[in-house]
């Protein structure tokens, strides 16, 4: 069965939180690219009311048997009760860029880890 793809998308109240997102999936291999886009002006039911909001949106890039443990680690590391966490289908790409995709979602080997720098 061919490979598949999908972008992640979730938002979050700030943008040190959507980097840290982003960073994560990325160094685990959960997502090939993670970008950040904001601030974005949310309109939203929560708790039954509309609600308003400045949030960062986040939008990964990685592959359908990745997405499980993307979504694990987006709720894992957000603030919200109930993240937004929806994957969209890439139904056609570029060639290279889709096969550099599935290349850098590929789990780390031990020696592959990221080397986070001292304090």
């Amino acid at each position: 069965m061919a490979q598949s793809y999908v972008q992640v998308t979730t938002t979050t109240d700030s943008r040190p939180e959507a980097a840290e997102l982003a960073k994560s999936a990325v160094a685990e291999r959960l997502a090939a690219c993670a970008q950040l886009v904001g601030p974005v002006a949310s309109t939203y039911w929560w708790e039954g009311e509309i609600e308003s909001a400045e949030e960062w949106l986040v939008v990964f890039k990685t592959t359908a048997d990745r997405f499980d443990e993307l979504a694990s680690l987006i709720t894992d590391g957000h603030s919200y009760d109930t993240p937004e966490i929806i994957a969209t289908p890439v139904v056609a790409g570029s060639m290279d860029y889709l096969a550099w995709l599935a290349e850098q979602t590929e789990p780390a080997e031990p020696d592959d880890a990221v080397d986070e720098p001292e304090d």
